[in-house]
């Protein structure tokens, strides 16, 4: 069937005529009314997931991807990540688009109208979608949330200053600013290279209980390395992730940099001033140009059935930590290969290019070469190696991927982003050559339509992570700053901004690392429920998090009534410290309190992790409102270093059994066993 519903306006021209092709009752994953659409005269698509009257309370939530994708991801998901779920135990149905049609990664996009994807689509749907409910439940007002992470996160923001009808609020999360991109991304692949082999010692020294200090375990050209991304806004603790972060998007984002600034490159290895120019640099032993015939190749299913683990997606879920990288392919798509002669050293990121056979031309990334293995970077944004074999000749240069890591020294941009003052000489003038535009707005522009200005007039709460890699949080702080010289002194009646500590930037339940990590889902259910409340009923959420910034780096207070925001507390001790040094067969006596700082919060579980393989399989429940304080004693039978933690788990309301809203915190002790 395919109906108009005339009831629906909206000025932008674009979007004046809506059509529904789909509208049926369905029961999976759980009963609902399911309507499909999109505009006549545009590729734009919607899906809207309307749940029965009885469970609706007049609002909607919708999703924006950080990059547009498909209006047929929420289906897929389950548990903390079902965003249906979430939506229809909130009291609401939920929206979501393809953001006006999914791009082509593979290519650079300079020409395409970025406000379509950015607002203009998702507005549209969200207009619609308000009519579509009116014929649904009954003529009633419709509240309508907007909430989208990392690149959704731009988008979020800028519908929220370029709109003023479609949404009654927003809650943009590990959000970047408008100069984050590429810079996060090359601050951390220099940092990488220079302390590849000492990260472990790294690790050691900002893990609890350490003895050591950062001059202990780092050299000249090592310590300046360290201080340049941590200055960034790079979060120490998070370095435990170090062998399989990578280099995120910018295997993406690389191809535009080189397309916008054409001549970087070049001036990079030949320019004074830049690294690549200065003969004793590191960068000269590390670079790899090297040309070599392929002797095997492997596709995903060859990969798999061989054991190569390539940190292969499982497909699009609007995640994001994986919108980037494009959807899966099929089985047959290479995602590796084998070359004669090996490089000197791990090239780390590189270029392919292919030489000769069917694939000459091919151009592609390799996120790093491990001895004769060739890893190839986003292997479904690379058609072209479809066609490579064992024989043709392929080269290996990380020539430019070198030259990206420290191309953040010549983007200096206006004194408000302080974390470049480190490039900055007393009088304010750049210490390195800079390049003739900044890259950065021009990539936000593409992301959220325009950049971000802070001039907002509906709810919102930002949701940051201290253990961000690819957003580091001072730019909420940023963010906030702008939208303060817009409210002044009434920015708290419109903006919240809650900091998350031991979160990572993927909205995902599943942690690579679960001692280390908790999700942030639970936090961003929590913003959107009291959010809803905010703009519907003028009930106050929880105040912002307290925090200083301290060169780049998020500092927030210890206690929990000083702290603010909604996750809570925990502290955990060993022998009444962060570290305990007993002998083998020793007893250790080990203390968690963990507290929330919400009156209507409490924490409902406390999960133990003492061996440290983060399967928390003692998990015991909370009872009573409060502090939540338990003990524990372990011997420790063998010599060693033992990393024990604990996991609290906070909820606002009575359902404990509930996948939503259970918000997270960590605490880790060091015991050392002789």
């Amino acid at each position: 069937m395919t109906d108009t519903i005339t009831e629906f306006q909206i000025e932008d021209e674009l979007f004046q005529e809506p059509y529904i092709d789909i509208d049926e009752e369905r029961t999976e994953p759980r009963a609902h009314r399911y309507v499909h659409g999109g505009f006549v005269g545009t590729d734009t698509r919607f899906s809207f997931y309307f749940p029965p009257a009885g469970a609706y309370e007049g609002r909607f939530y919708q999703h924006i991807t950080p990059v547009p994708e498909s209006e047929h991801l929420a289906p897929q998901l389950s548990g903390e990540e079902d965003k249906i779920g979430f939506s229809f135990s909130s009291g609401a149905f939920f929206v979501e688009t393809n953001g006006g049609g999914a791009p082509d990664l593979s290519k650079v996009q300079l020409d395409n109208d970025p406000t379509i994807g950015a607002y203009r689509s998702h507005a549209a749907a969200a207009l619609y979608a308000k009519t579509v409910a009116q014929s649904v439940y009954g003529p009633h007002t419709t509240y309508g949330y907007a909430f989208g992470g990392s690149g959704g996160g731009f988008r979020t923001i800028g519908a929220a200053e370029n709109t003023r009808d479609a949404w009654d609020g927003f809650v943009p999360y590990v959000i970047g600013s408008p100069v984050a991109i590429p810079n996060v991304f090359t601050v951390r692949m220099h940092a990488m290279r220079v302390l590849r082999d000492v990260l472990d010692d790294v690790v050691d020294v900002v893990e609890p209980g350490s003895e050591r200090t950062i001059d202990d375990a780092l050299t000249g050209e090592q310590r300046a390395a360290y201080d340049e991304v941590t200055k960034m806004g790079f979060p120490p603790p998070s370095w435990y992730g170090h062998r399989t972060m990578g280099t995120q998007a910018f295997g993406v984002l690389y191809k535009s940099l080189g397309a916008i600034d054409p001549t970087y490159y070049d001036d990079f290895w030949t320019v004074p001033g830049y690294l690549g120019a200065d003969p004793a640099s590191s960068v000269h032993r590390d670079r790899v140009r090297l040309t070599s015939t392929v002797t095997r190749v492997y596709t995903r299913q060859e990969a798999a059935e061989t054991g190569l683990l390539l940190g292969i997606v499982d497909g699009p879920s609007g995640g994001v930590d994986e919108a980037f990288k494009g959807g899966i392919t099929g089985p047959d798509v290479v995602v590796a290969f084998r070359i004669a002669d090996a490089p000197h050293t791990n090239p780390m990121n590189s270029v392919i290019a292919v030489l000769t056979g069917a694939a000459a031309g091919t151009e592609a990334t390799s996120s790093g070469v491990e001895g004769d293995l060739v890893l190839v970077d986003f292997p479904d944004l690379s058609p072209g190696l479809q066609t490579l074999r064992a024989g043709d000749e392929v080269s290996i240069d990380n020539s430019n991927l070198l030259a990206a890591q420290t191309y953040h020294r010549h983007q200096v941009p206006d004194r408000e982003f302080t974390v470049w003052d480190q490039f900055r000489l007393a009088d304010g003038s750049p210490k390195y050559p800079q390049r003739p535009l900044l890259l950065g707005p021009i990539m936000s522009r593409g992301a959220s339509g325009t950049i971000q200005s802070g001039d907002i007039a509906d709810k919102m709460i930002v949701v940051e992570s201290l253990h961000d890699r690819e957003a580091f949080a001072w730019q909420a702080d940023w963010y906030r700053s702008k939208v303060r010289e817009h409210l002044g002194d009434a920015t708290d009646d419109t903006l919240r901004v809650w900091m998350v500590d031991h979160a990572l930037h993927g909205d995902v339940a599943y942690q690579e690392h679960p001692t280390h990590t908790v999700s942030y889902l639970g936090v961003l259910h929590t913003a959107l429920r009291q959010v809803a409340a905010w703009a519907e009923a003028g009930v106050e959420p929880a105040p912002s998090t307290r925090y200083d910034v301290m060169d780049g780096q998020i500092v927030l207070p210890a206690a929990a009534g000083d702290r603010g925001g909604v996750q809570p507390t925990v502290v955990l001790t060993a022998n009444g410290a962060q570290r305990a040094d007993v002998a083998a067969g020793e007893r250790v006596a080990f203390r968690a309190v963990a507290e929330t700082s919400e009156q209507d919060a409490r924490i409902v579980e406390l999960h133990w992790d003492i061996d440290g393989s983060g399967r928390f399989e003692d998990r015991q429940p909370v009872t009573s409102a409060g502090p939540a304080t338990q003990e524990r004693a372990h011997i420790f039978s063998a010599p060693g270093t033992y990393f024990v933690t604990v996991k609290a788990v906070a909820q606002h309301g009575e359902n404990t059994e509930s996948p939503f809203g259970r918000i997270q915190n960590l605490a880790r002790v060091r015991v050392v066993v002789s």
